[in-house]
């Protein structure tokens, strides 16, 4: 594989696997280097919950003599699957990141947003960086957004499920509480 094969400005970086961006060889000031993730990209992470999407990673470089200062927006969507009826469903990306790298003689990495590499890399791997980022940027509760009339977009046969098999919180009181209860309005 070439050098300049994985330099962009503003073309795509394609290359299934390669999301490296070159640190020797490139003069100080801004580069811009610009990644497509999909399907090929999720497969590489066995432990992923998401399996698709479609993205563009565009990396902004500020490259110093002694650092590099990248910034990383993402945008596109991701198949995921709804934590109330367990349909896939298509949720918007949109994300922007920050990382700092700095060249010094050892690699110790202190700080998750500062990374320090060996000033003999030529190259930093961002793969597992971007994969990060992007499930940083999903909802800790994946439902399906609500229709234009206020309604679930859930599957309505598991929302019927669902609902059937609620239980309803029965309010009897448990004698033993009462005691207990009684000890503590006391102090």
């Amino acid at each position: 594989m070439k050098k300049d094969s994985y330099f962009c400005s503003p073309k795509f970086i394609e290359m299934s696997g390669a999301y490296y961006i070159p640190l020797s060889g490139l003069k100080e000031g801004r580069h811009l280097f610009d990644f497509k993730i999909g399907e090929a990209f999720f497969e590489q992470f066995e432990e992923s919950e998401v399996k698709e999407g479609s993205l563009i990673a565009t990396v902004e470089m500020d490259k110093g003599s002694t650092h590099a200062d990248l910034v990383i927006r993402i945008s596109g969507s991701v198949t995921i699957c709804c934590d109330r009826c367990l349909k896939m469903f298509l949720y918007p990306v949109n994300c922007e990141n920050r990382l700092v790298v700095t060249f010094s003689k050892s690699s110790e990495d202190l700080d998750p947003d500062i990374i320090s590499v060996s000033s003999d890399v030529h190259e930093l791997d961002l793969q597992q960086h971007l994969y990060d980022f992007i499930n940083l940027a999903l909802p800790i509760k994946r439902v399906h957004p609500d229709g234009k009339d206020g309604k679930s977009t859930c599957d309505p046969v598991m929302l019927k499920k669902l609902e059937e098999l609620t239980i309803e919180d029965e309010k009897e009181e448990d004698p033993r509480w009462d005691e207990l209860k009684k000890l503590m309005n006391d102090n």
